[in-house]
């Protein structure tokens, strides 16, 4: 089955994406203390990658539905590998290096930011209806599992070579990935030739009837969707809570929670681990529940639950004195909030139809600005306040992301549907 190919690919890239991304927060000492900054400075860092990644998911997403995701996937690939090397040859002793740093990771975040708009495009060609929630669901695993690897990993070549070495390994990495995709990948069924027919007619049966027609949309109509702006703010709501795990869950274990360099490693490990659970269980739940009573239980629903449940974990995790405890309710946080993930991805396909990735790079835009706005945050709120202060900001808009989504589907606004959120079964 061709079209699963496909998906495992892009897991695989979704996961290559993440340890390009995640590398400087493992190697943060390192490059702290080689280039002098604070964690104020590496917030600063994490930010400017964000707002690259952010800024760029809409043009990338309408590329997507104009080029085909194929070559913006590869050419995405390719771009984040040269700014992740680029990195590596800034001299020790330079001046004014945090400028370029900031630079240089926004220019990563450019590249990064093709992936899930691109990918959300793959989804709307390839994956009938009723199996986009596990499709999305297996994409995002491989967030968790990439970022899961990367501490171990990253840990491992920084010890051994150096933190430039371990950036050198990741564009590498990825630039293989993003080559076998290319290798294997069309933008449609029709165009690839192992699809038998068979596959191929399945495909077309299970996609949305207004799909093949549909032209792709203005922005004037896709920006008056009110469903648009609900699931774009829990989305950012989501982003904030996601990017403390991704830049600062290593620092705090260690810096705050005393834990040592090895045990945070592994420690880091748990979060993303339950991302990838989260993640597949979300898509495998949200299918089976469209399948039985519709897509707004289906995909709402799961989406409710899943943020409400990170909101309270994430509160928890910070009232326990053990740090190992605190590792494993905060990573229960991680993975409730990762429950929620197909749901965004499949409703803004509904939404989009064939400009899936224009509407999903709008919504991913909004998750990035508030993960942005994390990764500058948390370490203000943490030295004035303290770092339970900052996950419990996390936690208070994570619980506003999952009363949005009770707003979600009480009107019509999926592409060729009536009743597209609201339809029983």
């Amino acid at each position: 089955m061709i079209r699963w190919l496909l998906i495992f690919w892009i897991f695989l890239v979704s996961a290559v994406a993440y340890l390009d991304r995640v590398n400087v927060s493992i190697a943060k000492r390192d490059i702290t203390n080689e280039f002098k900054l604070d964690n104020t400075h590496l917030g600063w860092v994490f930010t400017a990658f964000l707002l690259g990644y952010a800024f760029f998911q809409t043009p990338a997403g309408r590329l997507a539905d104009r080029i085909g995701p194929r070559l913006i996937i590869m050419a995405g690939v390719i771009w984040w590998g040269i700014f992740t090397v680029l990195i590596t040859v800034i001299p020790p002793g330079m001046t004014n290096v945090l400028p370029v740093l900031i630079v240089t990771r926004f220019c990563l975040g450019i590249g990064e930011a093709v992936v899930y708009p691109a990918s959300n495009s793959v989804v709307v060609r390839w994956i009938p209806a009723s199996e986009r929630g596990i499709a999305n669901g297996l994409i995002f695993a491989g967030v968790g599992f990439g970022a899961g690897v990367t501490s171990p990993l990253v840990n491992y070549i920084v010890t051994h070579q150096g933190w430039r070495a371990a950036f050198w390994v990741s564009a590498v990495i990825g630039l293989a990935a993003g080559t076998v995709w290319y290798l294997l990948a069309r933008d449609t069924p029709r165009q690839h030739p192992w699809v038998e027919e068979e596959e191929r007619n399945y495909i077309e049966k299970g996609l949305p009837p207004s799909q093949p027609k549909a032209e792709k949309l203005p922005w004037s109509y896709i920006l008056s969707l009110p469903d648009l702006w609900v699931i774009t703010f829990s989305y950012f709501a989501y982003g904030y809570a996601a990017q403390i795990f991704f830049n600062w869950f290593f620092s705090y274990l260690s810096d705050v929670r005393g834990l040592d360099l090895k045990q945070s490693s592994y420690y880091t490990m748990l979060p993303f681990i339950a991302m990838s659970i989260g993640s597949i269980s979300g898509g495998l739940i949200s299918d089976r529940l469209t399948k039985n009573y519709g897509t707004r239980v289906g995909r709402c629903g799961i989406a409710v639950v899943g943020i409400g449940l990170s909101a309270i974990f994430i509160a928890l995790g910070t009232q326990v004195a053990s740090p190992q405890l605190a590792s494993v309710i905060l990573a229960g946080g991680a993975g409730s909030l990762y429950l929620s993930q197909s749901s965004f991805w499949s409703v803004s396909a509904d939404l989009g139809g064939k400009s899936a990735g224009s509407v999903s790079g709008f919504m991913n835009m909004g998750g990035q600005l508030g993960g942005a706005l994390t990764a500058s945050l948390t370490p203000v709120i943490a030295q004035a306040f303290g770092w339970s202060a900052s996950f419990l900001v996390a936690s208070a808009l994570c619980a506003a992301g999952a009363i949005a989504w009770l707003f979600v589907g009480r009107r019509s606004t999926a592409v060729g549907s009536p009743t597209p959120l609201a339809t029983a079964k």
